[in-house]
């Protein structure tokens, strides 16, 4: 068992021929006591001392702990959000290539509904200009017919109008 400062105050040595002096062993045992104290009390502020500073190196050890967990949840979600990014771009591309043949093949159909139309009016052209000759060389007939002739002859007032 540890001595204190106590047992060093109380203890009595015993008295032989031509000891030591009383007074002087006292007041060395005092001087002893008093720095055995100093020294008791000084080992307690250390300990304590060393329980703060262990309570707060576990305490920022645990900081360290969260930190470094937060870390590499926030790597893994930046690396899930650049997936998912990675992914959407692509999807948005695929629509996009969809949507542009959808268009050209649209507008292949209008192109196609188009030229087929103008095919559609140049016949029609071609018939009413076929008519329409017809026409005016039955009414050249008409005017150029005897019919006519005779009719100004007939009438030479209308012949000069």
């Amino acid at each position: 068992m540890a001595l204190t400062p106590l047992d060093i105050h109380n203890k009595e040595f015993s008295k032989g021929f031509r000891g030591y002096d009383e007074d002087e062993v006292d007041e060395f045992l005092d001087r002893v006591v008093k720095d055995y104290e100093d020294l008791i009390k000084e080992n307690m502020a250390l300990k304590q001392k060393i329980e703060e500073l262990t309570g707060k190196l576990e305490h920022y050890t645990k900081i360290e702990e969260t930190l470094h967990s937060a870390i590499i949840v926030a790597q893994q979600t930046a690396q899930e959000v650049k997936e998912n990014a990675l992914g959407e771009a692509e999807l948005i591309r695929k629509e996009a290539e969809q949507e542009g043949k959808r268009s050209l093949e649209a507008t292949f159909v209008r192109v196609e509904k188009i030229r087929q139309e103008i095919e559609e009016l140049v016949k029609q052209a071609i018939v009413f200009r076929s008519r329409f000759k017809t026409l005016l060389e039955a009414q050249l007939e008409i005017v150029n017919s005897e019919d006519w002739r005779e009719f100004e002859r007939q009438n030479p007032a209308a012949a000069g109008i």
